[in-house]
């Protein structure tokens, strides 16, 4: 399945910047980042139920927010892209 996954994390204090690297770094570990709080990610049921968990360990759950969505099978088609795009299809080979 595809998700999104958004975030918005408090960074008033060194602890909360340090919770927004651990965030993305997390995330990263799923999928790829599509906007500087944003990430596109193909997962299944398992790995979702993991990254919430990881993701639920890291925030503070009183400053912080996540938010999740579901893009469904046709993904494409149902996101435009405008201006600048440096994401990669995430069904297709990746060559370094």
């Amino acid at each position: 399945m595809y998700i999104l996954i958004t975030y918005d994390i408090s960074t008033t204090t060194k602890e909360g910047r340090k919770r927004l690297r651990n965030v993305a770094k997390i995330c990263l570990n799923y999928g790829q980042r599509v906007q500087n709080s944003v990430f596109e990610c193909k997962v299944n049921e398992g790995q979702l139920r993991m990254i919430k968990q990881q993701l639920s360990e890291t925030i503070n759950h009183e400053k912080d927010s996540l938010r999740f969505y579901r893009l469904g099978k046709n993904y494409e088609r149902t996101v435009k892209q405008m201006g600048k795009n440096t994401s990669y299809n995430i069904d297709k080979p990746l060559i370094l």
